[in-house]
């Protein structure tokens, strides 16, 4: 995507987000330091491992190519968490990259009898400029109020200031499609196959969820984000 980012309105769009976030409570902040984020999510309570994708010894990340969102409730304490990176795969796409950031063997992870890390065939299609949203957390005090929603909304107007990429993605259990949750993120398309990996024996299988650079220009540069 090339053309000119409008500040002033994305300035609107994430207002709306914040200010929402804000009635439940909760205190957003962003960082660009993932050594920090790593280890504020690694003693966070409940918070799963945070994902190779954000883990910096095997996915290094570029000053300027990511940020984190924090939000803090009124002791100060995490309620929620979410990170974003930018992938420059103008040689490659995301299919391809996946199989290098879980490691150079796919086959250690990936479904045993083929050996593939990812089958969505529109992750061979995502090229360019692709911003990566995930990790999220959101604690279980505060589940049930449109948080996903909120940081989703925050990363997707961030990125759209920084960046302006031609794909923002994301990889979600089906858990959270069936729940609906995914539904709250906002994205326009999912895909099964987006990742497939051997989990203590176990295959687990997560989808693609993704919008196009226009989509994601036609989410946040309007004048007003939808009431959260």
């Amino acid at each position: 995507m090339n053309s000119l980012v409008n500040p002033l309105h994305v300035t609107r769009f994430l207002q709306v987000y914040d200010d929402a976030a804000a009635k439940r409570g909760i205190k957003l902040s962003i960082g660009f330091d993932f050594h920090k984020y790593v280890s504020i999510a690694r003693t966070t309570p409940t918070k799963a491992l945070t994902s190779p994708i954000f883990q910096l010894d095997s996915s290094p990340i570029k000053s300027g190519g990511g940020f984190w969102m924090i939000g803090l409730d009124k002791n100060d304490d995490v309620a929620v968490l979410q990170a974003v990176r930018l992938y420059d795969l103008s040689r490659t796409n995301f299919a391809e990259h996946l199989a290098e950031v879980f490691h150079a063997d796919p086959a250690q992870h990936a479904h045993p009898h083929d050996g593939k890390l990812c089958i969505a065939p529109s992750a061979r299609n995502m090229a360019g400029k692709v911003a990566y949203h995930g990790d999220g957390w959101v604690r279980k005090d505060y589940r049930g109020q449109s948080l996903p929603k909120i940081m989703a909304g925050i990363a997707f107007g961030v990125s759209f200031a920084m960046w302006a990429p031609d794909f923002v993605c994301g990889l979600v259990a089906r858990w959270l499609l069936d729940k609906g949750v995914v539904a709250q993120y906002g994205y326009a398309h999912h895909e099964s196959g987006g990742l497939r990996l051997v989990e203590q024996n176990v295959l687990n299988e997560y989808f693609l969820v993704w919008l196009t650079g226009n989509e994601l220009r036609s989410v946040v540069d309007r004048e007003l984000a939808p009431v959260v």
